[in-house]
């Protein structure tokens, strides 16, 4: 994901690049005047700088990008995913080894909900694995209270629109049955909030249990509970190679 010294590049895409902050961070930092480029103060994130370039933010100057790196993490359920909590519950970040590097989650995962999330170095590989373009499949085993109907479910790969909010296509399988409970496996590309709860509940079903267990080529696996994984880099090259050439064909 790193790009060359000698390729410009917008300065708000630099700092989340960096790992510093995300892109939106980053043009909030930039309107409040806490980033110096080559001695002056910018007011936009679309100037273009380079490796060579002086950047100064907070009075620091700023690192040349680490390499691209990726952690997997298996969240265990009551804890959020957030820096900091007004409610002051625990966070996933607080749960974090001490040594790592300032990370930035890859998308979401509810209050209650567990399973796999993935955290980075690099915002600009943090954006690309929560674009839909780039094809990221995100797999999950959910516990549902109640039978589901097998037409209802099919129907969920056409779409589907709940109170307003629409939801791309959705694939969803019963695996088991155990009395009034029923264990289901299902996949979605966008991952909206709350999307799998708000459609199960619009075909009178409750999710009593919800654990992430793949996110596009990465997957939970015998990861354990609150334990951490970095994907090693050879392996993470393969993939971000693959991922690009599925942003390519989707965009043309």
């Amino acid at each position: 994901m790193a790009t060359s010294g000698n390729i410009p590049e917008r300065i708000g895409k630099r700092l989340s690049r960096n790992g510093i902050c995300s892109r939106r961070e980053a043009e909030r930092w930039i309107s409040q005047g806490r980033v110096i480029v080559d001695g002056i103060p910018i007011t936009s994130p679309n100037i273009l700088v380079n490796d060579k370039t002086l950047i100064i933010v907070d009075g620091k100057k700023l690192k040349t990008p680490e390499k691209t790196r990726l952690w997997l993490y298996h969240k265990p359920k009551g804890i959020i995913c957030t820096t900091n909590d007004p409610e002051k519950r625990p966070t996933v970040f607080e749960r974090l080894p001490p040594d790592l590097p300032r990370l930035i989650l890859v998308g979401r995962l509810d209050y209650n909900s567990e399973g796999l999330l993935l955290l980075t170095n690099d915002g600009n590989f943090s954006r690309m694995l929560e674009l839909p373009s780039t094809g990221c499949i995100r797999k999950y085993r959910v516990r549902v209270f109640g039978k589901p109907q097998t037409e209802k479910l099919n129907e969920l790969q056409n779409g589907i629109s709940v109170r307003g909010v629409r939801y791309n296509p959705i694939f969803a399988q019963v695996d088991s049955f155990r009395g009034k409970n029923s264990w289901l496996t299902m996949s979605l590309v966008e991952g909206k909030n709350r999307e799998i709860r708000r459609v199960m509940e619009h075909l009178s079903l409750k999710v009593t249990r919800l654990i992430r267990t793949g996110y596009g080529p990465f997957k939970l696996g015998t990861l354990v509970s609150n334990a951490t994984l970095e994907v090693k880099n050879q392996n993470l090259e393969k993939n971000i190679k693959q991922m690009k050439l599925e942003v390519r064909r989707h965009t043309k």
